[in-house]
This record gives C-alpha cells, structure tokens and sequence, in this order.
C-alpha cells in the first residue's frame, strides 16, 4: 500500500501491539475490522471437525481481513489470529469504507490488492488438488521462504494439508 496516501487517514487507525496467539477475529464472527501489518506474522484458519486447518499466512505491510464477512456483514468463514508477537493497526469498517470514498488512489490499491488475494486462493486450491505435498513444500520455499523460518512446523505442515510428521520427512529429503 502507498504510505503517502494512508499518511492523510493515519488518524483513524489504531496503533494496538499484541502477543503470540492473539485472536482477532473469530471463525462466525461478523468482521468489524481490517488489520495492517507493522511487524509480525498473522494467520488464517478454520476449524473442520476439530482440527485447525490453515490457509494464509501475512507478514509486514500486508492488510488482512475476513473480506467476504467485512464487504456483507456475514459470518467469517475463518480466524484470523497472531503467530508471533505483533504491531498491527486497525481501522473499524465505516472508518474503512469513508477512506475508500474519499480516496480513489487508495479504492484502486485495495481493489488490485483484492484481486491478487483471490489469485492467490484459486494458486493454492489448484495446487491442493494437482499438486502433492514434497511440490507444495518446494513452491512455498520458493515463494515465501520467510514463512519456512518464521512460522512453527504445525502451521506449516497444516497450510500444506499433511502432518507434522510428513513435513519433517519431506524436509529431510532436501
């Protein structure tokens, strides 16, 4: 996102540091919020049957949010909760929506952000039915080495649809 725009809305967001672990927002949940990413490691995941199962990870200077809950005031499909201690900021949905009205530069940045965020979800659910699990692991090195180092095994093996187990012998084969 342009700094140089976001610095004429800097007032309406809310500076908050959170710890490891940190839920915001709840899987049913109507999202209320978009978070922006100083510094840390966020996650999405949903609960199926028990088990978490999740499906992004979000770094520094990337927004999150349950979009699909935000836009129509449905229940989130997901949780969105903190991996490792975190600055994030945030801004409340009508505070949000204002910036989007008053802002064409910023509306169209969200908008190409939206788009590459879909993209992204149509990569990894083809690769979750074409793909096996060693080229799944060899495409997230690739594409994201930093989630490798940053992100605990458990997550990792889960983004990729295995167990820890199958993680660490894929591992040992490279």
């Amino acid at each position: 996102m342009n700094t140089l725009q976001w610095n004429k809305f800097k007032h309406l967001l809310t500076k908050e540091e959170i710890s490891s672990k940190t839920i915001l927002l709840n899987e049913g949940e109507i999202s209320r919020k978009v978070f922006f990413i100083e510094k840390g490691c966020l996650r999405s995941w949903f609960n199926n049957n028990g088990k978490d199962i999740t499906f992004q990870f979000f770094t520094e200077g990337q927004i999150v949010a349950s979009i699909e809950s935000f836009k129509s005031n449905q229940p989130s499909l997901f949780t969105i909760e903190s991996i490792e201690s975190s600055i994030i900021y945030s801004m409340s949905k009508t505070e949000f929506d204002r910036v989007l009205e008053e802002s064409l530069d910023i509306k169209k940045q969200f908008e190409a952000l939206t788009f590459d965020r879909l993209i992204t979800y149509q990569k990894l659910f083809l690769s979750r039915i074409k793909d096996n699990p060693e080229k799944r692991y060899l495409n997230l090195l690739e594409t994201q080495p930093e989630i490798i180092l940053r992100v605990p095994q458990h997550y990792i093996a889960s983004y990729l649809g295995i167990t820890s187990v199958s993680l660490s012998r894929i591992r040992n084969r490279r």
